[in-house]
Parts: structure tokens; C-alpha cells; sequence
């Protein structure tokens, strides 16, 4: 069997009301929404990964909140097992540069209406956890 992995982050602004809102991306020829990842490239570690490929998709530079680390599996293809690393990350600012070639549409959405925008599961799961963490901040 062969195995991918990608890391990614959940990305979260705050507004000037203090309202905590999480981004969400469309890729080009995506039908759902997620949370920005990427493959990982030789030499780098899933905090590297995460960081290039949220700044690559959507032009922000994040800073990670301390023990969030999530790991879902899952198989997007026979034969092959995919593993994604996600990170919580508060951007820096929230002026979104999409990558064009690969990202249709990003959003930004009340944390309170985000599991309504995700479709499977382990987003739902995903933004439960992160949940937690921003409500207690």
C-alpha cells in the first residue's frame, strides 16, 4: 500500500468585535471546502509543511497555537493510505493572496458556523477540537 502525507492548518483571524473566525479554501477543482495543506517536501517537518503551504494557498503567515496537532487518515484512492497533519494557526493578518492555480475560492466564517461549511467528518472533528481551544482563550 502505498502512504502520502500532508500537513496543513486550521487557520483562525480575530475580528475588531473579537468575533474568532476559521478560513476555509475551495480548490480549483474542488466541490467541498477545507483547510489549507500540502504535501510535505524532502527535508521538511510537518510544522515546515504546514507553514509553506498555508503561506502558498493563501498568502498569510500564521503563528501556531501550542499543543494543537491533529492527525487524520484516510483513503483518497485504492491502495493508498493518506495521512494529514493539521496545525491551529492565528493569522498574522487576514489580507488573503489565493494561489490561483489551485485554490477557486477562500472564505472566512464565524467560528461558530464553521462545521455547517465542512463536509466530512474529520473536518467536523477537526473544528470540534479547535473549537475548544479558541473558546477558552
Amino acid at each position: 500500500m502505498k502512504r502520502e502525507k500532508s500537513c496543513g492548518a486550521l487557520v483562525y483571524r480575530v475580528t475588531s468585535n473579537g468575533q474568532k473566525e476559521l478560513l476555509f479554501i475551495k480548490h480549483r477543482h474542488g466541490t467541498h471546502w477545507s483547510f489549507p495543506k500540502g504535501h510535505m517536501e524532502e527535508g521538511e517537518n510537518e510544522v515546515q509543511t504546514a507553514l509553506r503551504e498555508v503561506k502558498e494557498e493563501t498568502g498569510l503567515d500564521i503563528d501556531l497555537e501550542g499543543d494543537f496537532r491533529q492527525s487524520v487518515e484516510y483513503y483518497p484512492k485504492p491502495n493508498v493510505k493518506k495521512q494529514v497533519v493539521y496545525f491551529l494557526g492565528h493569522a498574522r493578518n487576514d489580507h488573503v493572496v489565493r494561489q490561483e492555480e489551485e485554490i477557486g475560492e477562500t472564505r472566512w466564517i464565524p467560528l461558530e458556523q464553521a462545521h455547517t461549511w465542512v463536509t466530512f467528518r474529520n473536518d467536523k472533528n477537526l473544528i470540534s477540537k479547535a473549537k475548544k481551544i479558541l473558546l477558552s482563550e
